[in-house]
């Protein structure tokens, strides 16, 4: 296990490493190895390239691009310059990116091949940003990325920092349809990094290999990243997340410690030959976002023959809260439904209608305490002041506390919907739809899903005398909105039910489909 205690902060990650273990192997990607001591010196020229560049502290630099070492290597950069890389959900359309970008007022953007046509349509559109740098070269008028890197000083800028610094701005999905930028600091990923370590679940040994398959611009999978470097690990980092090459990856790479979203897990299972697999390196299977099935955990833990721990946590909270040890996926245990009890040094209650603490038993609004608590939302002072209430920080999901302190989740206060692991609100897949010429109304909830966990579900009023299919529709939102947000079934209706105020009842609309289950979440 890793001392942390010499870490001051963020951009002492790849300068401890590169003294402790300069010549081990830091990153693999795509057979592209770098080790500690590279890894180091990439950031160092990075950070300088971005000086040279005339960004100042605390500026937002956008990056957009599938997972790759180069990811990485640039929010290093990033903290050496004590600027905050804003990595974009490249699932997004267009509208949305430009939305991120325009908010977090980002100045450069470091963009990968697979992008390289939307950015340039949208372009006339990023007002703030001053210079592209193509990540994967070959373009007529960017810089290439590498070109860029290799020209710069390699001298460690050596900038003073403050604890307090933004080191990551995160984007969630908003309720009010657009995402906001959660501005994550020094402070809260060291505590971050000790207190994951305390719980048990982040207890790796320097030289261990842990793959980073999510997706980057997530907490969970940026935090692969991190813990890995952090910790003398090995990060292998996958493009993304294909279900054969997962398997693959574990027998070559001699992988020890992964981290997946529930569905990934059991694509894994229905791979064909996956029992003929060598998994005989692999430690520990971490998994989050939503909670795993009886069966599907079964079959994977024959199958992968390793422990399993359950992570619940938000963005605003650095993807931490609570965890649930390999000794309580027993199924005798009857915790499996539980999320796991609560980090060493987090506080979290359960509030009643009165914002009181409920009794144990009593479903109330899940609330954390903790040094991971996001220091806001960027620009946004109300929505920062509604969520955080005297060093609470109010999850929006709806939960109790049985008799032995484990946490469950029975339900979401805000209407979210959690669908392979990405957060969907109503409210944005709403907006999409109202922008469809033949909607006259629409309400979008989530049901239950056997692969995704939960899908998105639109009903729809049409306006009069307009006729439209089900396809058309989603057709039309994809325009809008990114196609996993969009809904995968439409029921057509003639009015929508709403309280004397007009405020849609959506749990009216739920219930058909969640009826008979203990919890109103998949």
């Amino acid at each position: 296990m890793f001392d942390f205690s010499d870490l001051k902060v963020l951009a002492d990650l790849t300068r401890q490493q590169a003294r402790l273990r300069p010549d081990e192997t830091a990153q693999i990607f795509e057979e592209r190895t770098t080790t500690f001591a590279e890894l180091n010196l990439h950031a160092s020229r990075i950070a300088n390239g971005l000086i040279a560049l005339g960004v100042r502290p605390q500026v937002r630099i956008g990056y957009i691009g599938m997972n790759s070492d180069r990811f990485f290597e640039t929010v290093y950069g990033c903290f050496k310059a004590n600027v905050v890389p804003v990595g974009v959900n490249w699932r997004l359309a267009a509208p949305e990116i430009v939305y991120v970008l325009g908010d977090a007022q980002a100045e450069i953007l470091f963009v990968g091949a697979e992008f390289v046509p939307v950015i340039e349509k949208i372009r006339g559109e990023l007002t703030a940003v001053r210079q592209i740098i193509a990540i994967d070269g070959g373009h007529s008028s960017w810089p290439d990325f590498e070109a860029w890197r290799d020209s710069q000083s390699p001298a460690d800028p050596m900038l003073a920092i403050d604890l307090d610094d933004d080191v990551l701005q995160l984007y969630t999905s908003g309720t009010t349809g657009h995402p906001k930028g959660v501005q994550l600091t020094n402070r809260n990923y060291i505590a971050f990094f000790e207190l994951a370590q305390k719980s048990g679940w982040a207890d790796n040994d320097p030289g261990e290999v842990n793959l980073v398959a999510m997706p980057d611009f997530h907490v969970a999978g940026v935090n692969a990243g991190l813990v890995a470097t952090g910790q003398g690990a090995c990060a292998v980092i996958m493009k993304q997340v294909e279900p054969a090459k997962v398997l693959d990856y574990v027998a070559r790479y001699r992988i020890n410690n992964m981290f997946l979203v529930p569905a990934v897990i059991q694509f894994l299972l229905d791979v064909p030959g996956a029992d003929a697999c060598d998994f005989s390196s692999l430690r520990r299977v971490f998994y989050g976002a939503s909670p795993i099935s009886e069966e599907v955990l079964l079959r994977a833990t024959r199958l992968f023959g390793c422990s399993f721990s359950q992570l619940y946590g938000l963005t605003e909270t650095v993807g931490a809260g609570t965890a649930l040890d390999p000794d309580s996926h027993d199924p005798s245990r009857g915790k499996l439904r539980s999320c796991g009890k609560a980090y060493p040094g987090f506080e979290i209650r359960i509030l009643g209608a009165n914002g009181e603490s409920a009794p144990q038993g009593e479903v109330g609004e899940i609330a954390i305490k903790s040094p991971t608590v996001m220091k806001g939302y960027w620009g946004k002072p109300e929505a920062t002041a509604a969520a955080i209430k005297d060093g609470w920080f109010l999850t929006g999901d709806a939960g109790f506390f049985d008799e032995e302190g484990y946490l469950y989740i029975h339900d979401r206060v805000k209407d979210m919907i959690v669908s392979g692991g990405e957060n969907i609100y109503p409210a944005e897949v709403e907006n999409a739809l109202m922008g469809c010429p033949q909607v006259a109304d629409a309400a979008v909830i989530g049901v239950p899903d056997e692969k995704w966990g939960e899908a998105v579900k639109a009903c729809v009023v049409l306006k009069p005398g307009v006729a439209a299919t089900a396809e058309q529709i989603i057709a039309a939102c994809k325009t809008r909105i990114a196609s996993y947000k969009c809904p995968k079934s439409i029921d057509f209706v003639a009015s929508l039910p709403r309280n004397p105020s007009g405020k849609i009842l959506r749990r009216e609309l739920r219930e058909p489909y969640w009826a008979g289950r203990g919890r109103r979440v998949n």
